[in-house]
C-alpha cells in the first residue's frame, strides 16, 4: 500500500509525490478525510489523481494513500431497484446516515451487509464447474431471479453447496478449493469476458413507431439521441425503458440538471411495468450523478453503469442502458484534460475523446456468455447527447456518430409544432437495417421492408414539394405531387407521431404497425387509380374515412384486426363513390 503527500491541488485534480508503488487507475483515499479518487496519470513518484468529491478545504502536504485496487463495484442481489451515485455508493443508506447533504469521504458498502437473501442451489456437491456457469439463484425481486455465477478465473469441484439463506459476503460454496460469496467484484474500466460476440440480425423492438418502423436498433446495438434541450429526450428513454423488449433497465444520469433526475427517480418507482404489472423499479437501477456532483465522477457513472450492465449480461438477459447524457461526460474529460495541461483537441476537448467514447459503446453487444451451459445475453446502449443549441456538428455528437450505428436526430422544429417523438425522419438513419430486414421479413411480414421504403420515399418527396409550395403555393402542384403531400402529411401525423401518454398509443405492435401502414399506402395507391379516372384530387383529399386511418392507432390491439377490415372496405367504397360523383 503506497502512501504520498499532496503536492497540488487544482479542482478536482489532486497530484501527490511519493507514490512510485501505486498503479495507473489504483483508488486512492485523499487526506484524513478519506475522499475517495483515482490515479489516471503517473510520472515517476508523481501521481495525477482525480478526485470524485469536492476538494475545497484540502491542502498541500496532506497524506494520500493508495488502496492498491482499481475502481471496481460491488456485483450481487441488491442491485436492483437501488439508487446509486456515481461511485456506486447507495444513495438511500447515506441519507439514512448523514441526511439531505451528501458528507465527503462518508464510506458506505455498495451492496447491505445485512440485508439476507435466500439462495436456491442449482448444482450439487461433487459437481464440475467453470467460470460463467450457474451455481444457483436468488430471487432478487417478483421479477429479476439473479443468478450466482462462478467467478473469473474459478474452476474446479463444487463442496459445500446447500440452500439458504445468506448475507452478500458469506461463502454458499467452495469451487475448486475457493470460497463463491452471493458478491463478486469486477474493475468498471475492463470489459466482462465473453466466448463470442454474435452478429446484430435482431431487433429490439420497442414498441415505439418510429424506431421499430424507420429507425430499428438491434438487441446488443448502440444508438445516439441527439437533441436541443425540451426536444422530448426523456420521454423518449422513459418510453424506451418501459416498454423495449428488456429484462433489465440500468439508467445512468451523467451531469443531468438536479430537477431532471429528481424527475426520474421520482417517476421511475411509480411507472408500471407493462410486461409484469409491477413497478419498474422491479428490474431497474438508477446511477444518479447531477450536475451540481464533482465533475470527474461522471466518468465513474457510465463505467459503472455498463458494468453493472455486463454483469446482467453474463446472466443470460437482455439489458438496456441509457445514459444520460454523454456530452456531460465529454465536458467533465475536457476539464480534467485542462488541468493536465494536455494538448487540446477541437473546441477544447480531449484529443482521446474519440477512443474514449468508442472505448464505451464497444462493451455493447449480443454475446455467447461464459460457461458450460450455452447462454445468450445482451446489452444495448443509447446514448442521449446535449449539443449546445442542438448544433450536433460539435466536436462530442460528431465523435458519437462515427461510433454507433444509430441516429434518432431530434428535431426542435418538430417539438415545437408537439409532433413527439421529434425525431426527423429526414437525418435520423439506421445502419441496422439490412442486417434486420431477414428477420423482419420473417417475423413482422414479408412486405414489412417494402412498405417501409414506400413510406420513407413518400416523406423524402414532400421535403422536395415542400421548397416548391414554399415558393409558388400547393395549387402549382400537379393532382400527382399533391396526392404526395397529403399521403405524407397522413404518415407524419397518423403513423409517426405517437401519444406517449395514451393508454393505448403508447405501444404499438408490430403487427398493428404493419396494418397502419398499409391504411396509409393503400390510400395512396386507390388515390391514384382515381386519379388516373379522372377524379378530382380535391374529392380524393377531402374523403372522410381519412379521419378513421387517423383514429386507428387509438385502436386497441384486440379490435385492430376487424377495424382495419372495416377501414379497407370504407375506403375502396367512398374512392368508387368520389370516381362516380365526379361522372
Amino acid at each position: 500500500m503506497s502512501k504520498g503527500t499532496i503536492q497540488k491541488v487544482s479542482g478536482p485534480l489532486v497530484i501527490a509525490s511519493g507514490m512510485k508503488d501505486a498503479n495507473m487507475f489504483d483508488v486512492v483515499r485523499v487526506s484524513d478525510k478519506r475522499l475517495i479518487g483515482e490515479i489516471i496519470e503517473m510520472h515517476s513518484d508523481r501521481a495525477s489523481i482525480q478526485v470524485y468529491e469536492e476538494t475545497s478545504g484540502l491542502g498541500t502536504g496532506e497524506e494520500v494513500e493508495s488502496t492498491g485496487e482499481p475502481m471496481s463495484v460491488e456485483l450481487g442481489p441488491g442491485l436492483i431497484g437501488s439508487i446509486f451515485d456515481g461511485i456506486q455508493r447507495p444513495l438511500d443508506e447515506i441519507r439514512r446516515l448523514s441526511g439531505n447533504s451528501l458528507k465527503r469521504g462518508i464510506e458506505v458498502p455498495s451492496l447491505s451487509r445485512e440485508k439476507v437473501w435466500h439462495f436456491v442451489p442449482r448444482v450439487k456437491d461433487g459437481d464440475e464447474a467453470v467460470t460463467g456457469d450457474v451455481l444457483g439463484e436468488v430471487a432478487e425481486t417478483e421479477v429479476v431471479r439473479h443468478l450466482i455465477l462462478v467467478p473469473h478465473g474459478v474452476s474446479g469441484e463444487v463442496k459445500g453447496i446447500a440452500e439458504g439463506d445468506f448475507h452478500v459476503t458469506d461463502a454458499v460454496c467452495t469451487v475448486g478449493g475457493k470460497p463463491v460469496t452471493l458478491m463478486q467484484k469486477w474493475p468498471v474500466r475492463r470489459g466482462r469476458p465473453y466466448v463470442k460476440k454474435l452478429s446484430p440480425d435482431r431487433p429490439l423492438l420497442t414498441g415505439q413507431r418510429n424506431v421499430d418502423c424507420m429507425f430499428p436498433i438491434a438487441k446488443g446495438g448502440v444508438a445516439a439521441i441527439p437533441g436541443p434541450f425540451g426536444s422530448g429526450k426523456t420521454v423518449i428513454q422513459h418510453q424506451l425503458a418501459k416498454w423495449s423488449e428488456a429484462d433489465i433497465v440500468i439508467y445512468i444520469g451523467c451531469g443531468e440538471r438536479g430537477n431532471e433526475m429528481t424527475d426520474v427517480l421520482n417517476e421511475f418507482p411509480t411507472l408500471i411495468d407493462p410486461h409484469t404489472g409491477r413497478s419498474l423499479m422491479e428490474r431497474t437501477v438508477l446511477i444518479a450523478n447531477t450536475s451540481d456532483m464533482p465533475v470527474a465522477a461522471r466518468e465513474a457513472s457510465v463505467y459503472t453503469g455498463i458494468t453493472i450492465g455486463e454483469y446482467f449480461r453474463d446472466m443470460g438477459y437482455s439489458v438496456v442502458l441509457l445514459a444520460d447524457s454523454t456530452s456531460r461526460w465529454a465536458e467533465a474529460l475536457r476539464e480534467m484534460s485542462g488541468r493536465l495541461e494536455e494538448m487540446p483537441g477541437e473546441e477544447g476537448y480531449p484529443a482521446y475523446l474519440g477512443s474514449r467514447l468508442a472505448q464505451f459503446y464497444e462493451r455493447a453487444g449480443r454475446v455467447v456468455t461464459l460457461g458450460s451451459e450455452k447462454r445468450e445475453g445482451a446489452l444495448s446502449v443509447i446514448g442521449a447527447v446535449s449539443p449546445p443549441g442542438g448544433d450536433i456538428s460539435e466536436p462530442v455528437s460528431q465523435a458519437t456518430l462515427r461510433i454507433v450505428k444509430v441516429f434518432w436526430g431530434l428535431d426542435s422544429q418538430l417539438a415545437y409544432r408537439r409532433h413527439f417523438p421529434a425525431i426527423n425522419w429526414l437525418n435520423s438513419y439506421s445502419l441496422y437495417l439490412d442486417s434486420l430486414s431477414r428477420w423482419y421479413t420473417e417475423n413482422a411480414g414479408p412486405e414489412w421492408m417494402k412498405l417501409r421504403g414506400r413510406l420513407m420515399g413518400l416523406l423524402q418527396d414532400e421535403a422536395e414539394l415542400d421548397e416548391i409550395v414554399k415558393l409558388v403555393g400547393m395549387d402549382a402542384l400537379s393532382p400527382t405531387d399533391r396526392l404526395k403531400m397529403e399521403t405524407a402529411r397522413s404518415i407524419r401525423e397518423d403513423f409517426l407521431q405517437q401519444e406517449a401518454f395514451d393508454e393505448v398509443d403508447t405501444y404499438a405492435s408490430l403487427n398493428k404497425q404493419l396494418m397502419m401502414m398499409k391504411l396509409v399506402l393503400s390510400y395512396y395507391d386507390l388515390g391514384l387509380e382515381a386519379l388516373k379516372a379522372k377524379t378530382g384530387i380535391d374529392a380524393i383529399v377531402a374523403l372522410p374515412v381519412r379521419e378513421k386511418i387517423g383514429k386507428f392507432k387509438f385502436v386497441t390491439e384486440e379490435d385492430c384486426p376487424a377495424e382495419y377490415e372495416q377501414i379497407l372496405d370504407r375506403l375502396r367504397d367512398e374512392m368508387n363513390d368520389a370516381a362516380k360523383e365526379e361522372d
